[in-house]
């Protein structure tokens, strides 16, 4: 069990049996009666904002959650099969759950799964990522206007904007959080 003294910025915690992630939260003492916690959480099964006020001193749940380092093994539709690496159990999960980091996947890859009572809810990869450009149209010579960019295809299937310079074959440097080119390796 947690108290509200234990609350801080991506605690994950149970209420109503439901899980949730604080987002924020705020210490405060009305003119009468004891202290608050006002909080905003984020539904952890479906993304939902929602304000919860605390009595200071509140207990709340912990959730059944669990991160195992998993390997990504490849895509079945819309679903992303993984296997555990220590049981080579193989589970699956919808590639929507994981907000569009399931594009920077590739074929055997490592990252780690969290899981809620068993069941993938989200994976955890790097924050930036080296890949193969796969596919891009090749930049004018002579085009050297500042900030101009194209769209090149990544081998893991991701799209991202880069220079004119970057060519088919080139390894580059991406962050996966907001899919910015960050440079050529």
């Amino acid at each position: 069990m947690y108290s509200t003294t234990d609350f801080r910025k991506g605690l994950k915690i149970e209420v109503d049996g439901i899980p949730y992630e604080i987002v924020d939260f705020q210490h405060f003492k009305p003119g009468k009666g004891g202290a608050m916690v006002r909080t905003k959480l984020r539904n952890i099964l479906t993304g939902r904002m929602q304000d919860i006020t605390f009595r200071s001193g509140d207990k709340v749940g912990r959730p059944d959650l669990e991160t195992r380092d998993m390997q990504f093994l490849y895509k079945e539709g819309t679903d992303l099969i993984f296997m555990d690496m220590t049981s080579y159990e193989q589970i699956q999960m919808p590639a929507d759950a994981t907000a569009g980091k399931s594009d920077f996947l590739k074929d055997g890859q490592q990252c780690r799964v969290l899981l809620y009572k068993g069941n993938p809810l989200d994976i955890d990869i790097p924050m930036s990522l080296v890949l193969e450009v796969v596919e891009t149209e090749p930049g004018a010579k002579g085009d050297t206007v500042s900030n101009v960019t194209k769209a090149a295809k990544l081998e893991s299937g991701a799209v991202v904007q880069v220079p004119l310079f970057v060519n088919v074959g080139d390894r580059i440097k991406v962050n996966t959080e907001t899919r910015e080119y960050l440079g050529r390796e």
